[in-house]
């Protein structure tokens, strides 16, 4: 029986695009759809977390807000090791050689787990002279609601950076249901024990901070439980969990370090804005948290889309297969702008009632509903070039330029421009909005042109045969 035209066509078009001697299409939906399904948890969870304490009241919400800000700046350092761990796990699985997979794993989880002991240390013993400077314009009520919040959460920093680890690496050798069952485990446990504690039990903040220290130590223990039990391709013992393996560290580091110094600048930037928001109000702390989460949402197909590109890019590049690079780069790229019109002509009509989770101030209403439409308008050409494009790159081994480059933008556009636009002309939360969506299209624009040149792929950063220490 002959197959229908219209199967025929969208067969040949995917081979077209999304097919190549590294991987075909049907691999890379295998790959895409666990992380997409894992976004999905990661974006309804923070917005049920927003939606949950908004029952405690505007100072809860705006606390969580502002120190899950502060969360995403301490937790995006090891996270960007962990990005690291999977570059160079997804180049060795690329180039053949199993062998050198379990060694980039097991250092990939050390190095993630060490840099999350030390900062959580640093945020439990500085919380107070941290919260002062950033947040010191903040209410009383506001401020000792983020105290006991900060303490909390830090304390979690290194159950999540073992799941983080261990995730990435299952990703870089193309595990992604694996890794969707950890996340899951975590995640799943999380919103249980938030509704149980902040729903029923009505702890409030205290509430969370049971929940998301339970949830991430349960996953870590059988993340860690899985690598060192059940997968037979890392096959990895306690041992060489704690061995210090410096030549493996110092290639995970060359991807992770620039990427953990662009994540803090990135995310920094993000504060200092967060910082003169404060100073615009409690109400317009709460209209940026909202914000914040709506635009999470319309970009959870897109965001699971950049983090296959890690491994897709990587996998090339071991394979020394630039061709492919760039056209799986290229064809994820057009994707990715097509999920984020699609998102925003799905979720933009249902404004009204998802805002109406979170309980706001009716007087938040419509600026809330400028600030989302700007953002989904702009997103669709910007995004793709600003976020996915750097990560096909850095999965290259370009991770210094890409790093450079996302710094100088942040700083120069988004923090100073925000500046000018939100407070120096009065236009408020929307101005700063609008400086986030111009620094998209000024650092989208550099990394095109890196794209279209030939820099970015001559990195070597594994020797697939000789390469054995």
């Amino acid at each position: 029986m002959m197959e229908p035209a219209f199967s025929l066509r969208r067969k040949a078009f995917m081979h077209k695009y999304f097919s190549g001697k590294v991987m075909d299409y049907q691999q890379i939906i295998g790959l895409y759809i666990p992380i997409l399904i894992d976004q999905s948890f990661l974006v309804g969870l923070n917005l049920v977390n927003i939606a949950m304490i908004s029952s405690s009241g505007v100072a809860a919400v705006s606390a969580v807000s502002m120190i899950d800000s502060l969360n995403i700046f301490l937790i995006s350092v090891f996270v960007a090791v962990s990005t690291g761990g999977t570059v160079v796990v997804a180049q060795y699985k690329g180039s053949g050689n199993d062998g050198m997979v379990a060694k980039a794993a097991a250092s990939s989880i050390s190095l993630v787990s060490s840099f999350a002991i030390g900062i959580s240390l640093l945020m439990i013993l500085f919380h107070t002279p941290v919260l002062s400077l950033l947040f010191g314009t903040a209410s009383s009520e506001v401020f000792a609601y983020a105290k006991t919040y900060l303490i909390g959460s830090s304390v979690s920093y290194v159950g999540i950076a073992i799941v983080e680890a261990v995730c990435g690496a299952l990703r870089g050798i193309g595990k992604s249901r694996t890794s969707l069952k950890l996340s899951l485990i975590m995640n799943l446990s999380y919103v249980l024990l938030n509704v149980i504690c902040i729903h029923f039990l009505h702890m409030g903040v205290h509430g969370l901070i049971i929940a998301v220290n339970v949830s991430r130590f349960l996953a870590a223990f059988v993340a860690v439980l899985y690598v060192v039990k059940l997968d037979t391709n890392f096959q990895m013992r306690l041992y060489d969990l704690l061995h210090v393996n410096i030549v493996m560290m110092k290639k995970i580091l060359f991807i992770g370090l620039p990427f953990a110094a662009e994540q803090m600048f990135f995310n920094g930037g993000k504060i200092v804005t967060q910082v003169f928001i404060v100073s615009l109000g409690t109400h317009a702390m709460a209209t940026n948290a909202i914000g914040g989460t709506l635009a999470g949402v319309l970009q959870i197909p897109a965001a699971a889309l950049s983090l296959t590109t890690v491994t897709v890019i990587g996998q090339c590049m071991g394979g020394q297969n630039v061709k492919d690079a760039r056209k799986f780069a290229k064809s994820f790229l057009w994707l990715a702008s097509f999920t984020l019109l699609l998102m925003a002509l799905i979720l933009l009509p249902l404004f009204k009632p998802l805002v109406s989770l979170f309980h706001p101030p009716d007087d938040i209403i419509r600026e809330l509903f400028i600030i989302v439409l700007i953002n989904a308008i702009a997103q669709v050409p910007l995004w793709p070039i600003s976020f996915l494009l750097p990560a096909a790159l850095r999965a290259a081994g370009d991770s210094k330029f890409t790093s450079v480059t996302s710094m100088l933008s942040m700083w120069l556009f988004r923090v100073v421009l925000g500046y000018v636009l939100g407070i120096v002309f009065h236009m408020g939360i929307i101005g700063v909005w609008l400086a986030m969506n111009i620094e998209w299209g000024v650092r989208g624009l550099i990394f095109l042109w890196r794209f279209k040149g030939d820099q970015w792929y001559r990195h070597r950063l594994i020797e697939p045969a000789a390469d054995t220490k």
